[in-house]
């Protein structure tokens, strides 16, 4: 069945259907006019503002490209709101905090007086999205009004992060609709770079009129690798150092945004969309290259018949893709009451504290200079717990999740910052099959309803996407970013992982960024290598408590624990609650960490943890 320009809001919300074909801004509004003048607002927005990414959005299926223009004018709005030269730094923070808190209340009501909210309104009832993940965004852009300065690529790096937000919406719109744009966890990595990529193109397209500014969006470690070019660029003289800084940043955006891997088992319609994307971007990057000293006068642009080159065939692999892809048409409006609301109030009133434990017990004062960090858990223990009481071995891993609950209540209650869990290693795919079906699935029920997700946890996942569940792997992926915001307790699951498999892969990363120039192989450190971890930014471990009478460490974060305390316990993981967790914090603080030094002094002994009932 096709789409016609008749159909009317009341058929866009019935249940979802499956459609072929083409669809209009008309045929998803019906007959409101206001609407549809909003969504049209905003493609004119979009194709003024940013004529790529118009030209990316007509590669959509048409049933995505309205709530691609709301998303896409709202971002251009806020952008435009930050960098408005009639009014002062204060005013310009004060217009793009304005226009985000009258959203927290056009979503409330399920309407508005602003176009352009109205038609983002509309978008996120309708695709049910959740745009509190663009708080961050929105704060980042608020922020953008002032002078920037980053010391490194790193700090660069993290205020490039506010872009995802906005393209994890349009990721969000692409699964909705049948077609969704997976990213293999393997190629995480290629994605952060893509993302990085496209900024940076856009910083050096834009150089002449941030310079107007007085901006400079450059981190300083690229800027100080070519001496006096900083100054030549601030005063609008192209010289030798400034040419070479530039040749030496386009080649690197080019690099970050040719990732071919990164669009490989993805659907053919989306995966043209990122494609084509990645050569509009190299032919920005061409005209970079050839503007020269204009560049510090005008933002270069590729010629037309340049971008024609590329979009003609991808218009045509677009038009074939998605006329053979049946696609889902959004299902009812939410009701506005239960709308996501970007914003502080939206989050704060999200989260709640950890429930008492049963029998009111309360965590020990640790003195903060013996407390612990980060504290990891291997959970061992439940099959064997379950075949003590006569039941099949995947009971006892049930059970187990309860005890994992238990951990986080008790981590957010004392204090800790991070606990990381051994939930499945690599080698835990040799046991029986109904026992590691249940061990997923648990996993996966409680992603989407467990008692921990509205706490103020900060959700990581640790491991191979090797053999897991797609469905395992898009539900730990959506945790991490629906969390990536909260200051609490950073927990991290360590699900199909191995230590030595994660350090042969940050071993092979490393070697490629040796290969490409970006380490000298001669001057590599400790440092260097723990960028290329999975999570660099994961301290130490300082305990590592393993239950269920076992005293080994079975691979499990072999970089990070080298000097960890351990901590060994008889009892099976079903049994434990957040007592023992701050039994072995306790112990913890009782220990005299040395690191190969000769004690100084002995230890202060702390208050006793609340001790277990016999």
């Amino acid at each position: 069945m096709r789409a016609t320009p008749q159909s009317t809001t009341a058929d866009l919300d019935a249940a979802p259907r499956a459609w072929r074909g083409q669809l209009t801004a008309r045929s998803l509004t019906g007959e409101d006019p206001a609407l549809r003048a909003a969504y049209r607002l905003c493609q004119r927005t979009t194709r003024v503002h940013d004529p790529a990414i118009h030209a990316l959005i007509q590669l959509m299926p048409a049933v995505l490209r309205p709530a691609c223009w709301a998303l896409w004018a709202a971002a251009s709005i806020l952008d435009d709101l930050a960098d408005q030269q009639d009014a002062g730094q204060a005013e310009r923070e004060a217009r793009v905090q304005a226009w985000t808190q009258a959203l927290q209340r056009d979503l409330a009501a399920g309407t508005s007086t602003d176009p352009v909210r109205h038609a983002l309104v509309d978008t996120a009832l309708r695709w049910h999205l959740d745009l509190s993940s663009l708080q961050v965004a929105m704060t980042s852009t608020r922020d953008d009004v002032r002078d920037r300065h980053f010391a490194d690529w790193a700090a660069w790096r993290a205020w490039c992060e506010a872009l995802v937000p906005w393209v994890d919406q349009v990721r969000h719109l692409f699964e909705q609709a049948g077609a969704p744009m997976t990213l293999r966890l393997d190629r995480q990595q290629d994605y952060k770079q893509f993302i990085d990529g496209a900024q940076l193109t856009d910083i050096l397209t834009d150089l002449s009129a941030d310079l107007t500014q007085g901006l400079l969006l450059l981190p300083q470690e690229a800027l100080d690798a070519f001496p006096g070019a900083e100054d030549d660029l601030r005063q609008r003289r192209w010289s030798p150092a400034a040419s070479a800084l530039i040749g030496d940043l386009t080649a690197l955006a080019r690099q970050w945004v040719t990732r071919p891997a990164m669009t490989r088992s993805m659907h053919p319609g989306a995966a043209n969309v990122l494609n084509t994307a990645a050569c509009l971007m190299r032919a920005q990057l061409d005209a970079v290259d050839a503007a020269g000293p204009a560049l510090l006068k005008r933002a270069p642009r590729p010629s037309v018949v340049a971008r024609t080159r590329i979009l003609a065939p991808a218009r045509i692999r677009s038009h074939l893709a998605w006329s053979l892809t049946p696609l889902t048409m959004p299902g009812p409006r939410r009701p506005a009451v239960n709308a996501s609301v970007p914003g502080p109030a939206a989050e704060d009133t999200a989260l709640r504290p950890p429930p008492p434990h049963r029998d009111g017990a309360k965590p020990p004062q640790i003195a903060a200079d013996r407390m612990p960090s980060h504290v990891a858990v291997i959970m061992d223990g439940n099959g064997r717990w379950a075949e003590q009481r006569g039941l099949p071995r995947f009971e006892g891993h049930r059970a187990g999740t309860a005890a994992a609950h238990e951990m986080v209540y008790g981590a957010l209650e004392i204090g800790l910052r991070h606990l990381t869990l051994y939930a499945f290693s690599t080698e835990n795919w040799k046991r029986d099959t109904e026992e590691v079906t249940t061990i997923l699935e648990a996993m996966r029920r409680d992603l989407d309803e467990g008692p921990i997700r509205d706490l103020d946890v900060r959700q990581r996942w640790s491991g191979r996407p090797d053999k897991l569940p797609e469905d395992l792997v898009q539900a730990l992926l959506r945790e991490e970013r629906r969390t990536r915001n909260r200051t609490g307790l950073t927990l991290t699951v360590c699900i199909n992982y191995g230590g030595r498999d994660e350090i042969t892969r940050a071993a092979a990363a490393l070697a490629q960024a040796a290969q490409a120039g970006d380490v000298a192989p001669h001057l590599i450190s400790e440092d260097d290598f723990a960028r290329h971890l999975p999570h660099p930014d994961m301290p130490d471990v300082d305990l590592l408590w393993r239950t269920g009478n076992e005293q080994r460490t079975s691979n499990f974060l072999p970089w990070h624990a080298t000097y960890a305390e351990l901590h060994f316990t008889p009892e099976y993981w079903p049994d434990v609650d957040r007592r023992d967790l701050w039994q072995a914090i306790t112990e913890y603080s009782r220990r005299q960490r040395r690191h190969g030094a000769a004690p100084l002094i002995s230890p202060r002994r702390p208050p006793t943890a609340p001790s277990r009932p016999i």
